[in-house]
């Protein structure tokens, strides 16, 4: 097979493959949440954070990233959790949303999962308030939920406060 032929699936694999999405699994205090892949650009280590003033408190401040600087966002901070100290599970996700880098700090990330449409629903009508906002729906895993984020509608939200900054 030359370089310029692609190897489809079967029609019936590719179908399979549309009725799924694949999300990376990352945890804020004890709960479980979930970003498509597709908007995660790379997971890296908490390094040091250079702190921007009169900024928001969930904007942590920024990096450099191989010369480019990206606003970090503290991601409990934005849900109104509790802020606490950086452990070695710490990372900075840093997503690509809407041609914008911006990082965002998690507890741990936890795993890359294939979720199919059947296990996803929406969030539940009870939910309301800012949060619900950001939430995409619910992933029913075995014996575990995963909170899926829409995190263009959650970093839209960041980019006014970071554009001062970035």
């Amino acid at each position: 097979m030359s370089n310029s032929e692609v190897k489809l699936a079967p029609q019936s694999q590719r179908q399979a493959d549309a009725g799924t999405i694949q999300v990376v699994s990352f945890r804020l205090a004890n709960e479980e949440y979930g970003i498509e892949i597709t908007k995660v650009q790379e997971i890296i280590l908490v390094g040091e954070i250079t702190r921007v003033p009169q900024t928001s408190p969930y904007i942590k401040g920024l990096i450099n990233l191989r010369s480019t600087v990206i606003p970090i966002v503290d991601l409990r901070l934005r849900f109104g959790m509790a802020e606490e100290a950086a452990t070695d599970e710490t990372r900075i996700m840093v997503m690509n949303v809407g041609g914008k880098t911006t990082g965002i700090i998690v507890d741990a990330v936890s795993e890359v999962l294939r979720i199919s449409k059947d296990q996803m629903a929406p969030p539940p009508p009870t939910v309301s308030g800012l949060g619900r906002d950001y939430l995409t729906g619910l992933a029913k895993l075995d014996k575990r939920l995963l909170i899926l984020l829409d995190v263009d509608r959650l970093l839209s939200d960041v980019s006014s406060a970071t554009q001062m900054v970035a």
